[in-house]
């Protein structure tokens, strides 16, 4: 049944007959699974992206308009945008591969969207939109001095160039899955998805990221929904749905007070709570799009966009990892020797993809691939130069004189910023764990305490730069400890004698999946889930008790 529906391809939403008998067998045969028809898809993709870049960047005449589209634009393709830039293809990627090799829990997260939206909307909008601001971190300085502001936007700086630079190296590697070559060709797409999401973005601004955003948040959705589709037809129904615990599946209780425990329902929920209100309420990313919205009802009309969305896309990747699991459970024939539904859970999405999606779906998937790394490339790319350009130049004036000279540099230092995260993203590899276990290692490092920036200067009357600076190094420090108390143990192990049995951790086997080199590191004593949460408890603790004991003066600002 599956063999005879892989005959037909799809192309911009037609279906046509393919060769039948030349179709399967060139599908099967081939040492890849794409097809010249996929790469055309993917081509014509690649090339509309950096027409809507041209089409808008054409008609762009000031700073403004590149990095907040004259703070007027539609809240509807705000919050999609918002959205698609922090899927990206990490969530693409890791919600169906932790579904797979480590449970269902993860979908709990659903929960944490509503507690996440009365936060956001009606504790920390109102504040936001009464400031009209280029860069978040302008706030930052009214109220704690120019330090607090330089601190926040070099933690941005940092955050974001990690987070494309460990975005990029995963849709290469999932890309090497699809394409069955060696992880010696990593570098090779990093650089093609990299120059696509550089060009359009350094040309076109804002509002060509937003509508590519859309575009790639339709591919995204339809994509995961076709990889559902497809298994259900192979099985007659719904009979893939998994109505017991898998035998291989990690125990996820409801909660633990046992550290070593990887994921909790209540770990899920609070953490995915912490990371969503710290990014609306520190990340210029998320700032930058309200700002470019037009009042306080358009911002809260935006983040119920990217609420909505949000949700349905992630209840709709768990069903792709459940669909998955049932697919390669019933057919094990079709997976390669060195792969299992345990340790290549990640790459079970990417597999199915390229090889048992019909001639020509398979393009328009792996587009939403490239999609989902794209759009978080471009936001990352367009939020960066904002808050180089006004931040650090502007702020110094350092910048150019003219208005078209500013625009100018801000186009080449978009460029620019993009190489860096090309050519950093080769060190990605050396981070241990599955996506979602090496994302919150290294995102939600700085992720909380940037928020816990705002949170002092917009919402403790009492605030003092000193202790906000000593708050924030504490808080960086907990979250450094906790996302590398494996290899810190090891560390331990072989620098001090401590051995990591005393921490109730075994040493195991990690590859590097960009060198293919085997080393030995500790597990984890304490969960990735509490990066986030216990980073922001002690930053907030540690600056609220220091603050208070600071003496007071009557004017605190501008120091």
């Amino acid at each position: 049944m599956m063999q005879h529906f892989r005959r037909w391809g799809l192309s911009s939403g037609i279906f046509f007959c393919a060769s039948t008998a030349q179709a399967e067998e060139s599908r099967t045969a081939a040492p890849s699974g794409l097809q010249p028809l996929d790469w055309s898809l993917i081509g014509i993709y690649a090339l509309s992206t950096i027409l809507i870049g041209w089409y808008f960047g054409r008609k762009q005449t000031s700073t403004k308009e590149y990095f907040l589209g004259s703070g007027n634009m539609n809240p509807t393709l705000v919050g999609i945008s918002l959205f698609a830039t922090l899927l990206s293809t990490i969530s693409y990627l890791s919600m169906p591969g932790e579904a797979v090799g480590k449970g269902p829990v993860i979908a709990c997260g659903m929960f944490a969207y509503p507690v996440t939206y009365l936060i956001v909307a009606y504790g920390l909008l109102p504040v936001y939109m009464k400031h009209r601001v280029t860069s978040a971190y302008e706030l930052l300085e009214v109220r704690l001095g120019l330090s607090i502001r330089l601190l926040g936007a070099v933690m941005f700086l940092i955050l974001r160039l990690f987070w494309m630079s460990l975005l990029i190296f995963l849709a290469a590697k999932a890309m090497t899955v699809m394409l069955g070559v060696g992880p010696q060709y990593i570098q090779s797409i990093v650089l093609c998805t990299g120059i696509v999401a550089v060009i359009y973005t350094s040309i076109g601004g804002l509002r060509a990221v937003v509508i590519t955003d859309l575009m790639q948040t339709i591919l995204l959705l339809g994509g995961a929904l076709l990889v559902i589709v497809m298994v259900t037809y192979d099985f007659g129904g719904f009979g893939w749905f998994p109505t017991s615990w898998q035998p291989h599946w990690d125990r996820q209780p409801f909660y633990s007070f046992d550290p070593r425990t990887r994921v909790t329902v209540v770990g899920t929920i609070l953490s995915i709570v912490v990371w969503q209100v710290s990014t609306a309420g520190g990340d210029q990313t998320a700032v930058q799009r309200f700002m470019s919205t037009r009042d306080l009802k358009a911002a809260r009309h935006a983040i119920i966009v990217q609420m909505t969305v949000g949700m349905t896309v992630l209840i709709t990747l768990i069903f792709v990892g459940m669909a998955l699991l049932g697919y390669y459970g019933a057919h094990p024939e079709q997976l390669p020797a060195e792969m299992s539904l345990t340790e290549s859970a990640d790459d079970m999405f990417p597999r199915y993809v390229a090889y048992h999606l019909p001639i020509g779906v398979s393009g328009l998937v792996v587009s939403a691939m490239f999609a989902a790394a794209m759009s978080s490339i471009d936001s990352g790319i367009n939020s960066i130069t904002a808050v180089v350009t006004t931040d650090f130049l502007d702020r110094f004036g350092k910048g150019p004189k003219t208005e078209k000279g500013h625009l100018m540099f801000s186009r080449i230092l978009a460029f620019s910023i993009g190489v860096i995260v090309v050519l950093s993203s080769a060190y990605m590899g050396y981070i241990p764990g599955n996506i979602s276990a090496v994302t919150n290692k290294t995102v939600n490092l700085l992720t909380a305490p940037i928020f816990g920036l705002f949170f002092f200067a917009l919402f403790v009357p009492f605030a003092r730069p000193l202790g906000v600076w000593i708050a924030t190094i504490v808080g960086v420090a907990v979250a450094a400890a906790i996302a590398f108390s494996g290899p810190l143990v090891t560390l331990l192990d072989a620098q001090l004698g401590i051995p990591v049995e005393t921490f109730g951790v075994a040493m195991v086997e990690r590859t590097n999946p960009a060198t293919g080199m085997a080393y030995m590191v500790a597990q984890d004593p304490i969960s990735f889930q509490w990066v986030g949460p216990a980073s922001l408890a002690v930053d907030l603790t540690v600056g609220t008790l220091i603050c208070w004991l600071l003496p007071r003066k009557k004017n605190s600002g501008s120091q």
